[in-house]
């Protein structure tokens, strides 16, 4: 088997090319990313390409699996270079794909995809994905569901898996997501328990996380597997302010999300944090999600709990952790001035 992984750079994709180096039904693995990375892996080669330019149907010839998981965060102030990349983008590779023959592709989605829904009853996969208006992630989310479904009926032998994983977390990716969602100013080395006093309890702050290892697992599976359609992806308990609190030995305070979101508000147009105060919004709303038909179908398992997933993102970033890839690297050229002097949440 040939599988071809679009984004293999990132935080799931840097773990699911090296799950898929380890199946040996798996023959070879061509790693896709604008940014070749200095990462050896046994049977796996490394191919630059950007999704908006590049000729992807040449890229996936006689492929038998293509996973899409290229995506742009940043920059925020710049929705329409985000737009580009990941939904502009993301229907090219969507259409070479179908153009290439390829039997299957497995796209990650996200729960950013949902629209808002309950918080005490899981929802299964046939919750609308209409996502939240105010931000761009789950603005484009959303738009390439739709795009998916129209390919899905005008090529109905292209099987199409859709993973919708919670929030992804692992050690060598704390870094990356320190700058995508925290920015410069975030005293990583100081995250540790004992030392943050509090957690601020918000109305609807409950959601998902997964470790990408286990989401890595899901992904290959969904290779593998004779299935189609919507997989929900997340480990069983629910990350809540008491469970953030647990590990940080920190207390628990009731606040409003007024005040935290206008803290946000102000932070993110003074450019001192790169994540949009829409974004907060959308995570508030977010419904829990039902990942029964991710075990009985897919026959997927996680083997990491969600406080598992967070501890592990917690000693990422205490430590700087990284991995050998530009996405991920553990310090930028020019470091954490050079994020500030480019405008936090103003570069790609």
């Amino acid at each position: 088997m040939r599988v071809v992984v679009v984004g293999a750079t990132g935080n799931i994709g840097t773990s699911l090319v090296a799950a898929l180096s380890r199946d040996p039904d798996v023959d070879s693995v061509l790693g896709v990313a604008r940014r070749v990375p200095e990462l050896w892996l046994p049977k796996v080669d490394w191919r630059s390409a950007d999704i908006r330019t590049a000729d992807l149907v040449d890229l996936f010839d006689r492929a038998d699996a293509v996973v899409h998981l290229a995506w742009l965060f940043q920059p925020t102030h710049r929705p329409t270079v985000t737009w580009a990349n990941n939904v502009e983008g993301g229907v090219r590779v969507f259409r070479a794909a179908a153009q290439a023959d390829v039997p299957k592709l497995v796209y990650s989605s996200s729960v950013g995809a949902y629209s808002p829904g309950p918080k005490d009853e899981p929802v299964a996969e046939t919750w609308p994905t209409d996502g939240w208006p105010k931000a761009a992630y789950t603005r484009e989310k959303p738009y390439l569901e739709r795009v998916l479904d129209a390919l899905e009926l005008a090529s109905p032998d292209l099987s199409v898996v859709r993973l919708r994983p919670g929030f992804v977390f692992k050690h060598g990716a704390a870094s990356e997501q320190r700058r995508l969602f925290a920015g410069p100013l975030l005293p990583g080395r100081l995250v540790r328990p004992g030392l943050v006093p509090v957690v601020p309890d918000l109305p609807g702050l409950r959601f998902q996380a997964v470790h990408t290892v286990d989401v890595a697992e899901a992904f290959r599976l969904a290779v593998h597997r004779p299935v189609r359609g919507a997989f929900n992806i997340a480990a069983d308990e629910v990350v809540d302010a008491a469970l953030l609190a647990d590990c940080l030995r920190a207390r628990v305070i009731s606040v409003p999300a007024w005040p935290v979101r206008g803290a946000l508000t102000a932070a993110w147009w003074l450019r001192l944090v790169p994540a949009s105060p829409g974004l907060l919004d959308a995570v508030l709303r977010m419904p829990i999600m039902d990942t029964t038909r991710a075990r009985t179908e897919l026959g997927w398992t996680p083997n990491h709990t969600a406080k598992q997933a967070i501890k592990e993102f917690l000693r990422g970033l205490r430590h700087g952790a990284g991995l050998p890839t530009p996405p991920l690297a553990s310090q930028v050229p020019g470091g954490r001035i050079r994020e500030v002097r480019t405008g936090v949440g103003g570069q790609p």
